[in-house]
């Protein structure tokens, strides 16, 4: 009978097999930190466990609110101490190249070919979203992320009568800064903007002014003068901080949110997404009249598409932006699809420095973004052309998958920080 004697203690020989050994490694570990974010902040993906420099792929997955598949992978090598950090390496190859802690959901895309937009869940429900870690083709670890639409406590109150929409609250006795958000050509009620915001400590209501219930069906002499009445609502809100209220909208209702600053003086800080420099004409279909846009029962001035630039025409229909009594800051995207927003928001930034304006503004320009242009929530940046529900054609938003995504990433913090600035408001 062998007899082996163990002179060393028989942890310290399973720890010398452990650190020599090719075939002895620790457990792999995939981890999401946090594993909860609002739809604008990003995650840590890491894994560990691994061998030094051992080449590894990481899937990520998601249903969204149609029922429909989305699915990217992105390939790492492991750093000398056998772990990834997803938002200080670039991968190897997969859905994206470059460092981007969120790059596997925003590199996602449809698993069908019918498919040409994410769509988000319902009734502001929460995103989930599974990632696994494939080693030599085995999956060996998983996690899961949860993107929230909506803090707890916010509330919301539907308008009917003479104003239209949803007012969200954020939870609280307290009075808050708010926000009038306006939408554009698409119509209906700007929600997921207001959700956004109410979720970030701003009372905020998302306005309808055509195609919802008994308002106009196209965007066509629309009064300007329902806009004051929904600033003078917001002003008499208990919820309200009465002289601490701005405006935020995109494309057309960026437009609009210029032209409403530069008209109210209770507005105190403006943000126009992709917006025009000049008021555009009537639209999107049939309209019985050309013009968009009507003051004391008179319309406005508008720059006409499709016709040969006119100066005279392009000062009338330009917007007094200079007269706006607050901040005012522009995001706009270099490769839009819809129109030129960058060059348009340039336009506004000229007008301001001409006049001397008396208050700080700034512009978020990405080169590589299209018409969404900084929309406040890091999801799937993928789309195809997509259908005006107004007008029911199609258009393509522009931009690519990236520069759509990185514009998201950027802008949602800086959007709120300035809002803060300009509302003077204090950290939720």
């Amino acid at each position: 009978m062998l007899t082996i004697r163990l002179r060393a203690p028989l942890h310290s020989l399973v720890l010398a097999l452990c650190l020599f050994s090719p075939y002895l490694v620790l457990a792999q570990t995939l981890e999401v930190a946090p594993d909860h974010v609002f739809m604008d902040e990003s995650a840590v993906i890491r894994v560990k466990g691994l061998q030094p420099k051992e080449r590894v792929s990481i899937q990520a997955g998601l249903v969204d609110g149609a029922g429909q598949s989305w699915a990217s992978q992105a390939d790492f090598t492991a750093d000398g101490e056998g772990t990834i950090d997803v938002s200080k390496q670039a991968p190897t190859g997969g859905s994206y190249k470059e460092i981007s802690a969120m790059g596997l959901i925003w590199s996602l895309r449809p698993t069908a070919k019918n498919v040409t937009i994410y769509r988000p869940p319902a009734n502001f429900g929460p995103q989930s979203i599974e990632f696994r870690l494939l080693r030599n083709a085995a999956n060996v670890a998983t996690a899961r992320l949860q993107q929230i639409r909506i803090a707890d406590g916010v509330q919301q109150i539907k308008l009917t009568g003479q104003l239209h929409g949803v007012f969200f609250t954020p939870s609280g006795t307290e009075r808050h800064p708010a926000v009038l958000v306006v939408g554009g050509s698409e119509g209906g009620v700007p929600i997921p903007k207001a959700v956004w915001l109410a979720s970030r400590g701003f009372a905020a209501l998302a306005l309808a002014y055509f195609r919802y219930e008994n308002l106009p069906q196209y965007l066509e002499a629309i009064p300007l003068e329902y806009f004051g009445q929904a600033l003078q609502w917001m002003m008499n809100r208990p919820e309200v901080q009465p002289d601490h209220i701005g405006v935020v909208g995109g494309s057309r209702g960026g437009e609009l949110a210029l032209q409403l600053g530069s008209m109210y003086p209770q507005i105190r800080t403006v943000i126009a997404y992709v917006p025009a420099n000049v008021r555009y004409p009537a639209c999107c279909g049939r309209t019985s009249v050309p013009y968009a846009w009507t003051w004391k029962g008179q319309p406005l001035s508008y720059m006409p598409v499709g016709v040969r630039r006119n100066p005279a025409m392009a000062i009338e229909a330009a917007i007094a932006v200079e007269q706006t009594k607050g901040p005012i800051l522009l995001i706009s995207g270099g490769d839009d699809g819809v129109w030129q927003s960058s060059a348009m928001a340039d336009a506004v930034v000229d007008r301001l420095k001409r006049a001397h304006f008396a208050y700080s503004f700034d512009q978020l320009k990405y080169s590589h973004a299209g018409h969404g242009a900084g929309r406040p929530d890091i999801v799937p940046a993928w789309h195809g052309s997509e259908r005006n529900p107004t007008s029911g054609r199609e258009v393509d938003p522009g931009g690519t998958i990236p520069g759509n995504a990185q514009s998201s990433i950027d802008a949602a913090p800086k959007v709120v920080e300035f809002l803060r600035q300009g509302l003077k408001a204090s950290q939720p």
